[in-house]
């Protein structure tokens, strides 16, 4: 089965029921320890699976676990190389091999608080490779597509509304 076939039963829902296409994704945090060594680190149920998270020993972690920068761009790589992976289906490019590659740069001293510099990445850069055919034309097509249906691609580029709240229980 190709992934347009499989894919074309759940366009054909979502075209005749857009509601069906409407969904939330969940993560939630837990604290994994006491002390110092708690408050370094964390676990991450997405439902599916749970992950060990830690700070980054630029702020004090002991680097055992992936800190939460590596989480979004590991987020911002599966998404980009999965997204590519499937428009190149798609197009019939199935023979082409895709490679991701995500680095985002940021200043930690304002993780710190010691500067007065931003909080978070200053710039992430995304590297697609590709090994196989792809004449010049379909390749901008398929860099066209596969940066527009990255749902994490486009979420950092034009990002959503983001509401916090607090409860004490």
């Amino acid at each position: 089965m190709t992934l347009r076939e499989l894919q074309e039963p759940i366009k054909a829902q979502y075209r005749d029921d857009p509601g069906a296409a409407r969904i939330t994704l969940r993560a939630t945090g837990s604290t994994t320890g006491t002390g110092a060594d708690g408050a370094m680190s964390c676990s991450i149920d997405l439902g599916r699976a749970i992950y060990a998270a830690g700070a980054h020993p630029g702020v004090g972690g002991s680097g055992s676990a992936a800190c939460s920068g590596d989480l979004l761009l590991g987020a911002l790589a599966a998404c980009a190389q999965l997204t590519c992976q499937m428009v190149a289906a798609n197009m019939g490019l199935e023979s082409v091999k895709v490679s991701v590659t995500v680095e985002g740069d940021l200043d930690l001293r304002g993780t710190l608080g010691t500067a007065d510099v931003p909080v978070g990445f200053e710039a992430i850069r995304i590297q697609f490779g590709l090994s196989g055919d792809v004449p010049p034309e379909r390749l901008e097509r398929l860099k066209e597509r596969s940066e527009r249906y990255c749902v994490v691609f486009q979420t950092l580029v034009a990002p959503p509304r983001v509401q916090a709240a607090w409860t004490i229980g």
